[in-house]
Parts: structure tokens; C-alpha cells; sequence
């Protein structure tokens, strides 16, 4: 593997990792800034991930923008540097809003991501993006696999050491890209940065002008918003359902994610030579339908344990999304591509956690009409159906304009 493809891997990696850090210790690490019982920090937790989301939304397009004018090796190393920041501002923080200001920085940092990908479809033929983006997944599910793992066996010593060695690994990784990071934007592809594109809205309205692509866009904010129900709820619904401890939920999380990367590394490849990228897109909304009304019925905590990395065998979603997406654009719009994508999960993550959090309170507090803690999973295969939907009646649409490209 190139040093830079290792590079970006990393820089992915630590993106996952820094929603999934803070997943195990944050019901502890709420309740002890703010003196509030379990179903208060499950709401406050809400606030903190919309927070963090609003910024990617903001930001996605903009960085994205700036990347496809000033290339993608400065935005990358910068935000490293901000990063390593933001997780010593969280490692100190002794009260919410400072936890807030942590999260609106995390939120921007992280939304290099879509910067990280139009690299990835820089050095990439159309015919390989598909199984590309599918190692940036694969990245994704490492990071989510580690940030639960170091936020639950660090917080054992309390919940503030997890970050400060996220803090030291961004710096290394900084430090890494510096020295082996080439730039992939050229003048053949290089344009000139607008406002009225470089903003969420801008952006995706600009995106959906070309044949077929808007609706993938409605399929792929869908799909997020019913997967953002694990990082929103997963920590309070394995404490309230199970009584886990963080590290029975670090190491659930970490299962989810140790499958999650097998998938987006490795499996994604062969379903695609199998199904395509049509069949795939199919597959995993089916399968996705069918592990979340699991989830939400389950009551014994070794089953979900069991169910946890079953249900990431639908991730090949995404990948197989972005790889239709990426060959309807041209080179010079990938990296506004991917921030319209980074806005699109952004925004699902700004309503899907509050709306996620709502439905467990609503289902766990004294005054529920009925108690089921896994009712969020309910609603979030209610999404993938509907996004479903959308997508078997849009595809023989785009399969035509595609064809005709």
C-alpha cells in the first residue's frame, strides 16, 4: 500500500474514532459535568452529536471546496492540527458548554473526511471507486472499532484519559503527512472557489442538476440517518436494556466495527463483482430492514452481542452509493462531490440523534406508554424501507442516463 492511500486510511480512521471515543465514557462523562440522571445525559448527548453534525454540515462543502481549489494536502494537515487541539480542549473540559466547544471543533475538523475521499477518487479509475471508497469505509470501521475500544478500556481510568491519547495520535498522523503526502490537484483540475457552491444548499442543489443524481442523494441521506441510531443511542440502550458497563459497550462497538471493516475492506468486493453496484445498493437495504427489527426486540444482552456485527454485513450501502455517485461527476468536482455527501450525513446526523434520543427517552422514562428501549431501531428500519423505495423506482431512470453518458 502507497504511503499516502495510509496516510488517508489513518486520517479516516481518526475521524470515526472521534465519535467513537466518546461513545462508552459520554452517559458517565455527562452525568458527571452536569449532576443529571441517565435519561437528562441521553438528551444532552443529543445536543453534543447535533452539534458536532451542524458543523460538517456547514463545513463539508466548504472544505470539500477549498481542497478542489487549494489542493488536498494543506486542508488534510490542517485540520490534523486542529484536531489535536480540539482533544485536549475535551480532555480539560469541566462543564457542557466547554464539552460544546469541543464538538463544534471536532465537527469541522472532521469534515476533512470528504476531503479524504476526493483523494481517493483522485488516484482512482471509475471502474475501482466503488471498492476505493470501500477502504475508506473499511478505515471508518477500524477507527470505530478502536475509539470504542480506547474510550472503554481508558475510561476505567477515568473519562478524560481517552483523549488525550487521541490527541497524540492526530499529531503523529500530522507529522506522518507531512513528510509522505503528495498534492493530486493540478492545474488541469484545479478551479476556482464560490460561495454560492462552497455551501450545503449550493452545493447539493448544484449536484442534483445532473441526470439522476439527486435522488441517490435522498437514498444515501436516508440510509444515514437510520445507521446514525448506533453512535446516538447504542451507549444508553446497552445501559438501560442490558445494565453494560462502558467496556461490554466499547467491546460491542468494537465488534460492530471489526465487521464493518471486513465488510468495506474486503467483502464489498466480491458482492459487487456478484451483485454489481445496483444489486449491492439492494442487499444491504434489505438486510439492514431485517437487523434492525432484530435489534429491537432483542432482550438478552449475549444475542446482541451476537446481532452487533451480523447487522454491519449491510454496510456495503454506502461505498456502492458513492461509487454510482462519483462517475456522474467530472475529476474536477469530486472534492464537491464528497462534501455535498459529508453535508448530506451531517444533516442526518443533526436531526437523526435528537430524534433518535427523543424516541428512547420517550420509550424508557417512568411515564412511558410502553417500554421498549429499542424502539429508535424501529424507526430507523422504517427509514431504510422508505429509502428502499426510492431507490428500485429511481434506479431504471439512472441506469438510462448513465448509459447514454
Amino acid at each position: 500500500m502507497r504511503p499516502a492511500v495510509l496516510f488517508i486510511l489513518i486520517t479516516v480512521m481518526l475521524d470515526a474514532m472521534g465519535i467513537g471515543l466518546i461513545v462508552p465514557v459520554m452517559p458517565d462523562l455527562i452525568q458527571e459535568v452536569q449532576g443529571t440522571g441517565l435519561s437528562k445525559a441521553a438528551l444532552w448527548g443529543g445536543v453534543l452529536s447535533t452539534t458536532f453534525a451542524l458543523m460538517q454540515f456547514i463545513f463539508g462543502p466548504i472544505i470539500g471546496g477549498l481542497s478542489d481549489r487549494f489542493g488536498r494536502r494543506p486542508v488534510l494537515l490542517l485540520s490534523l492540527v486542529v484536531m489535536t487541539l480540539d482533544y485536549l480542549v475535551m480532555a480539560v473540559a469541566g462543564s457542557i458548554f466547554i464539552l460544546l466547544l469541543g464538538r463544534v471543533i471536532g465537527g469541522i475538523t472532521a469534515a476533512t473526511q470528504s476531503t479524504a475521499n476526493a483523494y481517493m477518487a483522485d488516484i482512482s479509475g471509475p471502474e475501482d471507486r466503488a471498492a476505493n471508497f470501500g477502504l475508506v469505509g473499511a478505515a471508518f470501521g477500524v477507527g470505530f472499532v478502536l475509539g470504542p475500544l480506547l474510550g472503554g478500556l481508558l475510561g476505567e481510568y477515568g473519562t478524560r484519559a481517552p483523549f488525550y491519547a487521541a490527541a497524540a495520535l492526530a499529531a503523529i498522523n500530522a507529522i506522518f503527512g507531512y513528510f509522505i503526502l503528495r498534492e493530486t490537484v493540478t492545474d488541469a483540475i484545479r478551479r476556482p472557489f464560490r460561495w454560492s457552491r462552497a455551501n450545503p444548499w449550493g452545493s447539493i442543489r448544484q449536484l442534483g442538476k445532473l441526470p439522476g443524481l439527486r435522488p441517490l442523494l435522498l437514498v444515501y441521506f436516508l440510509y444515514q440517518v437510520a445507521f446514525i441510531v448506533y453512535p446516538a443511542i447504542w451507549s444508553y440502550f446497552g445501559k438501560e436494556r442490558f445494565g453494560w458497563d462502558p467496556s461490554t459497550i466499547g467491546l460491542s462497538l468494537a465488534l460492530f466495527g471489526i465487521m464493518l471493516a471486513i465488510v468495506q475492506g474486503g467483502m464489498i468486493r466480491f458482492v459487487l463483482r456478484v451483485l454489481g453496484e445496483r444489486g449491492t445498493v439492494l442487499y444491504g437495504h434489505l438486510f439492514d430492514i431485517a437487523a434492525f427489527m432484530a435489534l429491537a426486540f432483542v432482550a438478552n444482552g449475549t444475542v446482541a452481542l451476537i446481532l452487533t456485527p451480523l447487522a454491519a454485513l449491510a454496510a456495503v450501502i454506502t461505498p456502492a452509493l458513492q461509487g454510482i455517485m462519483s462517475k456522474a461527476v467530472g475529476k474536477d468536482a469530486q472534492g464537491e462531490l464528497q462534501g455535498a455527501l459529508t453535508s448530506a450525513s451531517a444533516l442526518a446526523m443533526i436531526l437523526s440523534p435528537m430524534m433518535m434520543t427523543s424516541v428512547f427517552a420517550s420509550f424508557t422514562s417512568s411515564t412511558a406508554p410502553l417500554y421498549l428501549p429499542g424502539a429508535p431501531f424501529l424507526l430507523s428500519a422504517a427509514l431504510i424501507a422508505l429509502g428502499l423505495c426510492v431507490f428500485v423506482t429511481f434506479w431504471p431512470k439512472q441506469r438510462t442516463a448513465m448509459n447514454t453518458e
